[in-house]
């Protein structure tokens, strides 16, 4: 399931992976987190470690850009890039939580932040317009996606041009809330996404690694599922001069 939360760690029973709403998919090979809480840290010590400015300079967040916030939680990241973007920009919250996406609506609401929408999206997914997100960001919440390839495949359509995928992660097994580089960029890499750089992130708990989408979308029948632990395929490592977590 989609993390309730940019941030945020997540909870339940359920660690083995779950088969892709489309069987036209391949399931994920590899135990799925569960929704903990949309809550990671206080925001006030996220601050302190200054975590949004450090993953927005990272990201090439500037004004004027159309952002996603996929996961979006209580809206950390969505306050912050919201005041990055400039009345000239935009960001879009999303959140699969009903109840987590009503408390951000009312936060966005309270704080009169008029260059942002609150959305709720389907685990499988983000339902994003298309050619419209210069970034789309998935802070803490990879590893609670059921159903990755088909949700990478459905949020491609909806970059910009040169737009760019942003993901903040730990660097741990997926059943312990985290998404080891390697597997991450298997299975970005499965559905045609490069890898444009990864570094580590400490103040955020482990790394940013940040993908653009290159030529065709595979049909899903080719979509091979990455095995947990394996090595991303040539075409997926790191780009020259970016650094491993």
């Amino acid at each position: 399931m989609l993390a309730a939360c940019s941030g945020a760690p997540a909870i339940g029973n359920r660690q083995e992976a779950t088969p892709s709403t489309n069987n036209g998919f391949p399931a994920a090979d590899r135990p799925v987190a569960s929704i903990l809480s949309p809550r990671w840290s206080t925001e006030e010590a996220r601050d302190r470690l200054n975590e949004a400015g450090q993953v927005m300079d990272l990201a090439g967040i500037k004004p004027g850009m159309t952002i996603a916030d996929i996961g979006a939680g209580e809206g950390y990241y969505t306050v912050r890039m919201a005041t990055r973007v400039g009345k000239k920009g935009r960001v879009v919250a999303e959140d699969i939580v009903p109840e987590t996406r009503d408390y951000l609506a009312t936060r966005v609401l309270r704080e009169k932040l008029d260059n942002v929408s609150v959305r709720l999206g389907l685990p499988a997914d983000p339902r994003l317009p298309e050619a419209s997100f210069d970034r789309v960001l998935m802070v803490h919440m990879y590893h609670e996606i059921e159903s990755p390839y088909e949700f990478l495949w459905r949020l491609r359509p909806a970059l910009a041009p040169e737009g760019q995928v942003v993901v903040v992660d730990a660097n741990r097994p997926t059943e312990l809330h985290g998404t080891p580089p390697e597997l991450l960029k298997c299975e970005f890499a499965a559905v045609g996404y490069t890898l444009v750089s990864m570094k580590p992130m400490p103040s955020a708990g482990g790394y940013i690694a940040i993908f653009e989408a290159k030529g065709d979308r595979p049909e899903p029948s080719a979509i091979r599922a990455c095995k947990s632990g394996k090595t991303a395929t040539p075409a997926s490592m790191p780009a020259a001069g970016s650094k491993e977590p």
